[in-house]
């Protein structure tokens, strides 16, 4: 009786920490389908076929990556383009990652592992403020449920989107490439807020990519360059404030 009692009572704290998982994302759900479905339709706009762009974002799962990759078939990149240039772009991966295996010290790393490829900035922010599952038991499941209600509501906003591309007006669906603009411009103007600095580092980075095209250098190349120069630039304008 006394085995049969524990082992409902992990069940019941498996459920538990699995439901408050996906209650706690269906925040980020929500935020993420209409993005993903903006992403869907870009990604049928370039080129990309339904099956192309759904599987990117199973196995990227990467919003500003995918939008610049779609961006950069839609110009004609070569694949090793795009590879360094999203490289780049997800270079703040390895911190967060870093933070985030620190916060599950007391889980083993058979979870670790497979919980890393599920982080994003939104995941990873949503998971910050809810330190103190990592040290439950079955807290894993938590973080599993987490992050696997945004992924795959990632996944299924971008087959939407897909799917719309195919059947909306071609006007409706280039007028949506504002969004991939308006989404970065809405990731950089907080950044501004904090510190004017970065504001600078974003026109040094917008000049760089368009001195490398004016050279003539592919649009892929002049995106990683002006990439990689302009973080570059960044670290030595931010570290002036910081001596």
């Amino acid at each position: 009786m006394t085995t049969k009692a524990a082992a409902d009572q992990k069940k019941s704290q498996s459920i538990h920490m699995i439901r408050k998982g996906i209650t706690t994302g269906l925040p980020i759900m929500l935020g993420y389908l209409p993005i993903a479905v903006t992403y869907g339709v870009l990604a049928k706009q370039s080129g990309m076929t339904l099956t192309e762009l759904t599987l990117m974002s199973v196995l990227v799962f990467a919003g500003a990556s995918q939008f610049m990759g779609a961006n950069m078939i839609a110009v004609g990149a070569s694949a090793m383009e795009i590879i360094i240039a999203t490289f780049v772009l997800n270079f703040r991966q390895f911190v967060m990652s870093l933070s985030f295996m620190n916060r599950l010290r007391d889980i083993g790393l058979n979870w670790k592992a497979p919980l890393s490829l599920g982080l994003t900035d939104e995941t990873f922010a949503v998971s910050a403020l809810h330190p103190k599952e990592a040290k439950r038991e079955k807290g894993a499941l938590f973080y599993t449920a987490l992050f696997l209600t945004a992924y795959f509501s990632w996944i299924f906003g971008s087959f939407l989107g897909g799917v719309l591309g195919e059947v909306i007006p071609d006007k409706v669906s280039q007028s949506m490439g504002i969004a991939l603009y308006a989404m970065f411009i809405g990731l950089l103007i907080p950044s501004i807020k904090k510190e004017h600095k970065v504001g600078l580092i974003a026109i040094l980075a917008m000049l760089i990519n368009a001195l490398c095209i004016q050279i003539g250098m592919g649009s892929g190349w002049a995106i990683v360059f002006g990439t990689i120069l302009g973080g570059m630039s960044g670290i030595h304008l931010l570290k002036e404030d910081r001596t």
